[in-house]
């Protein structure tokens, strides 16, 4: 008998039900008796032994589903190793569970806190393959996650409805993007979308400068302005701070989120009325794109044939259309940030849109 476990860890997104759907067809195409343990909310279900046993007919007709048939939880990475309420050794406890049920491999779908803690298990012994999955497309070691296309998709279509509107009136209108540290879901959408400014947390922007750039427009006749914005966008001024500095600041600070402060600001400087749209969790939700489903089919299928092969402590990824495996030593911990000084900043520039830096 054949026996792994599955969990989907962190946020949700489009596309974790296809990847685990293409990891159980790889399997069950090869292996005859297999079992499969799921477990609920992600690492939660590892440490407290909650599972429950799948066959191959509860992965069929889940590869346009949202979300995760399995349920998902954020863990934070920093307190895997701090017993919980009751005094229990989390680490031991995945330990125990894995071992009890006498499994072959441990599959972990998540992105950059579900890898360290995966390579962890894999430090203590556990054989373990993983898949990149947020709408972030922030993991180190691949050069697409599922999820990130789907995300794009619906940002992109939140700036295109917008664009209709900003047509029948003067003002300056702010999407808020996901995106905390990185901002690939803003550079896409905001240049798929139009937007004439994109604020990512890795440029950081100068109001005067965003300033600026409306104006000229207003100058040139153009009515509105669109800015997308990630919602870890960062000022010159903030950037400057220490961490502690930042963190007391932003501890006063009486602002929903970042779209809310930049409009204040723009509205002090210019006469223009703004208006702000916060996507949200819309941008995680609903079916997943063509492109999502072939890549988390294809990286499933992929994560399969590791397993079969007994090729464990990778996480399974795609670079150059190919799918290879890296080494979760090398994956955990890293983020792929956007580079500044990339092509993709530099020809959008020349298109005329503005990172608030220059």
């Amino acid at each position: 008998m054949f026996r792994i476990g599955m969990l989907t860890s962190g946020g949700d997104c489009q596309a974790l039900n296809a990847a685990m759907r293409g990891v159980v067809k790889g399997i069950c195409s090869k292996i005859q008796n297999v079992e499969i343990y799921g477990f609920q909310e992600g690492y939660k279900g590892l440490i407290y032994s909650n599972f429950k046993m799948l066959t191959s007919k509860d992965f069929s007709g889940i590869l346009t589903l949202g979300g995760t048939i399995l349920g998902t939880s954020r863990q934070p990475f920093k307190m895997m190793r701090v017993p919980d309420e009751d005094g229990l050794d989390k680490v031991e406890a995945m330990k125990h569970t894995y071992h009890k049920l006498n499994l072959n491999c441990l599959v972990v779908l998540g992105g950059n806190g579900t890898h360290k803690t995966a390579n962890m298990l894999r430090e203590e012994g556990l054989n373990v393959i993983t898949l990149p999955k947020t709408i972030d497309n922030d993991l180190w070691g691949t050069d697409m996650t599922f999820g990130f296309q789907s995300a794009v998709d619906i940002a992109t279509d939140t700036i295109d409805r917008i664009h209709t509107t900003a047509t029948s009136h003067s003002r300056v209108f702010i999407i808020e993007v996901m995106g905390h540290k990185v901002g690939w879901v803003t550079l896409h959408a905001g240049i798929a979308g139009g937007a004439d400014i994109i604020l990512l947390p890795e440029i950081p922007y100068d109001i005067d400068v965003v300033v600026d750039a409306i104006n000229k427009r207003k100058d040139a006749g153009k009515r509105f302005t669109i800015i997308a914005v990630a919602e870890g966008a960062i000022s010159k001024e903030d950037a400057s701070l220490s961490k502690k500095e930042l963190k007391a600041k932003q501890a006063k600070n009486s602002y929903p989120s970042v779209a809310y402060e930049i409009s204040e600001k723009i509205q002090k400087k210019t006469d223009q009325e703004v208006r702000i749209t916060v996507p949200g969790h819309t941008q995680r939700g609903g079916s997943p794109c063509a492109y999502d489903r072939v890549l988390a089919t294809r990286l499933g299928a992929a994560a399969a044939e590791a397993i079969m092969d007994g090729d464990f402590g990778n996480m399974v990824a795609v670079r150059n259309n190919e799918t290879v495996r890296v080494p979760l030593a090398e994956v955990a911990g890293k983020l792929k940030y956007v580079t500044p000084t990339s092509d993709i900043i530099k020809e959008a520039k020349l298109t005329g849109i503005s990172f608030g830096d220059a």
